[in-house]
């Protein structure tokens, strides 16, 4: 099974193991097949993301394509934006 193709840039994703479990994240960069970054814009800011085995998290089906496209347009984004657009998803929690 190939993982990368179903998990993007801008993509919801939970933790399910490690420190961080449980934990809403936003998918920031694909490392490899295996290894992601991720950001919450709280405990894992922009300037310090979190490298985790893709097999660690739950992959939401929720993507945020402004994200991808900020990202690929070198527009600034900050912890203040990803902490935004996670608030939906750390209410269910």
């Amino acid at each position: 099974m190939d993982s990368t193709s179903d998990i993007t840039v801008g993509q919801v994703v939970k933790s399910r193991a490690g420190r961080d479990k449980g934990n809403i994240f936003l998918v920031l960069d694909i490392i490899d097949d295996k290894h992601i970054y991720i950001v919450d814009g709280d405990v894992r800011k922009l300037d310090n993301p979190k490298k985790k085995k893709i097999t660690h998290v739950i992959v939401y089906n929720t993507v945020f394509p402004e994200l991808k496209e900020k990202l690929e347009n070198g527009a600034k984004i900050n912890n203040a934006y990803i902490r935004k657009l996670l608030e939906p998803f750390k209410i269910e929690l």
